[in-house]
């Protein structure tokens, strides 16, 4: 082993040798800062969640929130009766002059106004006691009991049954508004003063489907109704059943809207619901399944749109093609053509519609070797007839949208929930969830008619949801 102390040399070419290792290393360190930006500048910054909005561009103002200038008001109207009439006195001294709480000076030029309050009455359980009677039947081999038709059906339970207006609350709160039960039962207890489990109210939201369901009942009516429709919108959303994926459909038209709770995302589901002889238009978006039906298709527009936007952002090529201009202006004309139906003579309405035929053809036939441009020319040559169709049926809508909007309160009661636990429980929900919404769209009041209802069928009376001819 050498110990003897470096020369000068020594030193000076270690010095040297240290220099050019670090001029090295920094021009290493310069080429991968360089080849880093290259790659920054390449790749875009990545995609926020689903759930979030995107911002809108610098410069750019939202649209400012309410109705337009000069709008008409928006008020509740006027109670219909008055209950009650309170006189409020000013204050007054020993000799009668009416005098200011402030100061306790005389007040001079009196009126009288009238100020209308609303209010909510305190609620309070009301417990009945039915004393009913029953005979043993030889013939049908059974017990009969008597029921009012207040009632629920009988059961033998240690505590107080539940009446069918709490039934139908409880069924509301969770279904329509989108309370867990846990919350439900909260507000039973707050407003009312009614104790019940939340694990008793699955139960009880069971009882209640089980009667809306049974043959001939109102979730049948709901389904002939759509059977007789001119148009039905369809849409589904992933679904959870004790832990498993399902699908929640939903099928809809102006008139009523039913869900069903499926493990298939095939078309067996929505012919079931249809039938074979469903003549009318099913309004859809893309999905293959729906093209394997037998019925006659109008598809979304808003979905093209949507489409054509998302291949824009991706793919700076097809953003600056031709092809992609032209479809999102035969797209927007199709709409716009609609809403002016009763603007032109049938003739000339026809016309356009053909001239708009025309140019979804010549947009079908398009060559290009962008993917975007061969998968929506390839769409457009496989449902040009399906997109238009709406153009030459006055009611049909060209969008899917009915069936989202649909679809929304129920995903929201999904994240809320989380799905459920059982079979059963998710059937009795769908049933429930159609009949309230169909109540909904009916303007009709939702816990007094879900009652009658109930009441009609257990009575054997025929269902009563629907009193007008079909859509």
């Amino acid at each position: 082993m050498d110990t003897r102390a470096p020369s000068y040399d020594d030193l000076v070419r270690l010095v040297r040798d240290l220099h050019e290792r670090v001029a090295g290393l920094e021009r290493e360190n310069a080429d991968l800062r360089l080849q880093l930006r290259e790659l920054r500048d390449k790749t875009p910054p990545p995609a926020p969640p689903s759930f979030v909005k995107p911002s809108l561009p610098p410069g750019r103002r939202g649209k400012r929130p309410g109705r337009p200038a000069g709008h008409p008001p928006a008020l509740r109207p006027p109670p219909p009766e008055i209950h009650e009439e309170v006189d409020v006195p000013l204050p007054s001294a020993a000799g009668g002059q009416c005098l200011c709480p402030v100061c306790q000076g005389e007040l001079a030029d009196l009126r009288g106004h009238e100020r209308v309050v609303e209010e909510v009455v305190p609620a309070a359980p009301r417990v009945t006691r039915y004393r009913t009677a029953s005979g043993y039947c030889p013939h049908c081999k059974k017990r009969v009991e008597s029921r009012h038709a207040e009632q629920p059906p009988a059961a033998d339970v240690p505590h107080a049954q539940l009446g069918l207006n709490a039934l139908v609350a409880a069924a509301a709160l969770k279904h329509d508004a989108g309370l867990p039960y846990r919350k439900v039962a909260r507000v039973l207890k707050d407003l009312c003063g009614l104790t019940v489990s939340p694990g008793a109210l699955p139960k009880q939201v069971r009882r209640l489907a089980a009667w809306l369901s049974a043959p001939g009942g109102s979730y049948d009516a709901i389904r002939d109704r759509l059977r007789a429709g001119t148009f039905a919108n369809a849409d589904e959303t992933g679904w959870r059943v004790n832990g498993v994926n399902y699908w929640l459909w939903a099928i809809t038209n102006p008139a009523a809207t039913l869900y069903h709770v499926d493990k298939r995302r095939s078309a067996a589901v929505v012919r079931n619901v249809l039938g074979d002889d469903f003549a009318g238009h099913l309004v859809s978006d893309f999905l293959p399944t729906y093209d394997t039906l037998p019925y006659k298709a109008q598809k979304c527009i808003p979905h093209l749109l949507r489409d054509i936007e998302r291949s824009t952002a991706r793919s700076p090529p097809f953003a600056a093609s031709g092809f992609r201009k032209r479809l999102k202006r035969v797209a927007k004309d199709m709409l716009r053509l609609k809403a002016r139906w009763d603007d032109f003579g049938d003739d000339a309405y026809e016309m356009r519609a053909s001239r708009i035929g025309d140019r979804l053809d010549n947009l079908a036939k398009a060559e290009s070797e962008d993917k975007d441009v061969k998968r929506l020319a390839k769409r457009l040559r496989r449902h040009a007839p399906a997109l238009a169709a709406f153009l030459l049926v006055k009611d049909l809508p060209g969008d899917n949208n009915a069936a989202e909007r649909a679809i929304r309160p129920a995903v929201i009661i999904r994240k809320v929930s989380g799905g459920h636990r059982g079979g059963s429980t998710a059937t009795a929900s769908a049933v429930v969830m159609s009949v309230l919404r169909t109540v909904r769209q009916q303007g009709r009041h939702l816990i007094d008619t879900v009652k009658g209802l109930v009441q009609g069928h257990l009575a054997g009376k025929p269902c009563g949801l629907f009193t007008s001819a079909a859509p």
